[in-house]
């Protein structure tokens, strides 16, 4: 789990292409520029698009384990998506089962 608002967990196919892709669409979706377009950038932020982005992105994902191993597709990875990378920030791991 992403512990800030402006930063995400999620899981997908590990292909750089993929990746491009998502970064593309989501500066379509929510573009940085111009912050003023942004009711929370008025607040003294500029930060607002990557609140949206880990919006849609998800804060955090569920694996199952199975005999010591994560349960992910053979292309599936778990990434960390950083929308705004000003402050510091930490990902919560909890283990939950037998």
């Amino acid at each position: 789990m992403a512990t800030h608002g402006t930063a995400s967990v999620y899981i997908n196919d590990a292909e750089d292409g993929l990746l491009h892709d998502y970064d593309d669409w989501l500066e379509k979706l929510a573009p940085h520029e111009p912050t003023s377009q942004y009711r929370h950038n008025r607040t003294g932020e500029d930060n607002a698009d990557a609140h949206l982005k880990r919006q849609i992105m998800g804060r955090e994902v569920v694996v199952a384990i199975t005999k010591g191993q994560l349960d992910l597709g053979p292309w599936e990875q778990i990434f960390y998506g950083e929308f705004d990378g000003r402050r510091r920030k930490r990902v919560l791991v909890k283990i939950i089962g037998e």
